[in-house]
């Protein structure tokens, strides 16, 4: 999670642990920066993916589009800003927790180590 993120990031050996064919990838050719502290970075390109938060007995589905970046980090993807208003979701970075309605319910998604 990242609130301050303008960018649903994917990383490829994420798109790669998850049989997802590269060929999907939207090329852009866009730079951006912010990831890597003073660098620009090359997106690889843009890909549209379904995204699912389950609660005990509800869900919620949406298709997002992530940047796709070649380098590696130490997450699978960032769900940023565009993620939060396409699910209407509110971040507490306190209790890590994220909360976003569905049909009847509030879906309230914890970490798990």
């Amino acid at each position: 999670m990242d609130g301050g993120s303008g960018l649903n990031i994917m990383y490829t050996e994420m798109l790669d642990a998850m049989g997802v064919d590269r060929v999907r990838i939207r090329p852009t050719g866009v730079p951006f920066h912010g990831i890597m502290p003073g660098k620009q970075a090359m997106l690889l390109g843009q890909i549209d993916l379904p995204v699912t938060f389950e609660g005990p007995s509800i869900y919620r589905m949406e298709t997002l589009a992530f940047e796709v970046v070649g380098f590696h980090r130490t997450y699978h993807a960032i769900l940023g800003q565009p993620c939060y208003v396409k699910f209407m979701a509110i971040p507490n970075y306190n209790y890590l927790k994220l909360k976003m309605p569905s049909p009847g319910r509030v879906i309230t998604i914890g970490t798990s180590f």
